[in-house]
């Protein structure tokens, strides 16, 4: 392997020490080219691409994805025997502009950021692999290891399922993947066994009626009042339907109809989420809040067409899975680098995997210590400590050397 492959070892140890000053360097500039080029969920060709390329240099035969973005690269040949553990990352933008003024790695794509942090998790596993594939060259792997490039997690039901379907966990016994946290220092993780996400589903609503002048609305569909109603009634008809420990909330992004201050329109357009903590309410959510939507609409004599999008269930995190994610940044920061998270209202559709084997996720920090501002995800100034990246790298390399060993 060259030089901007190599890695310190702490001798009978058998885990990853200091990461070389060049291939610490060549990280960061994978991660700064893959922000300049942000590319949307099944469009990430360039960066499949790229992630191919540094693979291959490094002697490496990565396998790109059946439905044509997104690859696969084993280290080590996996046969048949004790399963293998697989490394994630998602490598898709989002549709948002990159709004940082004084950023010289800003996006270059218009109306695309990596807001999300993908770039640093796509870095993170790439730059685990290298690791692990010198590793493996001196013969210090204890078992293989398969990294998992994911496409297009921002598209609901997400790119899992279909990466799932492509054969992605064939030989793979446990799975663990991390996630930027603006809300932690660079340097530590979060962790918390059991859901650590919610239930994630996107609702769209089209109202109609015969619509009319705004001096006669009583003998009209008042589409805008139904329009308004369905937005501020069925979020709290839903909340008293279920269990309130299950945290089912609707939330509305997005609500358009009419052109004229006195004109009753025909035609509504609402769109939201629908989040849940719980994944026996989430199993129950559609039924529930599409006969609200129905009563609401209904009552103000609109006809309501609804698209209920199934999305992403819970990420529940495995508690031995969970364990080993502890131990491994214990043995490379201490234990004192670990700290406890909630569970967010966040979609994240790592929880497909979890459906077929154990696994878990780290939320990975990434704000700068000492830094109070807090720089939300999904959002066009979004940005990280980039000394997250050497973490997240000895996080899985430690952890596939731990669990190698077991």
């Amino acid at each position: 392997m060259s030089q901007a492959s190599e890695v310190d070892l702490p001798g009978e140890a058998l885990l990853p020490g200091t990461l070389s000053d060049v291939l610490r360097a060549e990280l960061v500039a994978f991660r700064r080219d893959m922000h300049m080029h942000p590319e949307l969920g099944n469009q990430e060709f360039r960066t499949t691409a790229a992630i191919k390329a540094r693979l291959e240099r490094a002697g490496l035969r990565p396998r790109v994805l059946a439905v044509g973005t997104g690859l696969i690269c084993d280290i080590g040949d996996w046969d048949g025997g004790r399963p293998m553990l697989a490394l994630r990352a998602d490598i898709d933008g989002l549709p948002i502009p990159d709004t940082k003024t004084e950023c010289a790695y800003r996006s270059t794509v218009p109306d695309r950021a990596h807001a999300c942090g993908h770039d640093v998790h796509t870095t993170v596993v790439l730059g685990a692999g290298l690791v692990l594939a010198e590793l493996h060259k001196r013969g210090l792997l204890p078992r293989p290891v398969r990294l998992l490039f994911q496409p297009a997690e921002e598209v609901l039901p997400g790119g899992a399922a279909d990466a799932i379907d492509c054969g992605v966990l064939e030989g793979v016994g446990r799975i663990i993947g991390v996630h930027c946290d603006p809300r932690v220092d660079a340097g530590r993780i979060g962790l918390r066994a059991g859901a650590i996400t919610s239930a994630c589903d996107r609702l769209e609503v089209a109202l109609d009626g015969p619509g009319g002048h705004t001096a006669r609305p009583h003998l009209t569909t008042d589409l805008v009042t139904a329009a308004a109603r369905v937005v501020t009634d069925v979020p709290a008809v839903v909340a008293r339907r279920v269990d309130t420990r299950a945290g089912l909330a609707v939330t509305w992004g997005r609500i358009e109809s009419g052109h004229a201050p006195n004109v009753i329109p025909q035609h509504a357009e609402l769109s939201g989420t629908v989040r849940c903590l719980d994944i026996e309410a989430w199993r129950q959510a559609p039924d529930i809040v599409v006969a609200a939507i129905d009563e609401i609409a209904n009552l103000h004599r609109a006809k309501s067409e609804i698209n209920y999008v199934r999305g992403v269930p819970p990420v529940v995190n495995d508690p031995v899975v969970t364990e080993l994610l502890r131990e491994a940044m214990a043995v490379r920061r201490g234990p004192d680098a670990v700290e406890g998270t909630e569970q967010s209202l966040g979609g994240e559709d790592f929880s497909w995997y979890l459906q077929h084997v154990p696994g878990a996720m780290a939320r990975l920090g990434v704000r700068p210590p000492g830094e109070r501002t807090v720089r939300d995800l999904h959002q066009g100034d979004f940005d990280v400590d980039e000394s997250a990246i050497t973490v997240g790298v000895e996080l899985f390399t430690a952890a596939a050397l731990i669990d190698g060993g077991l």
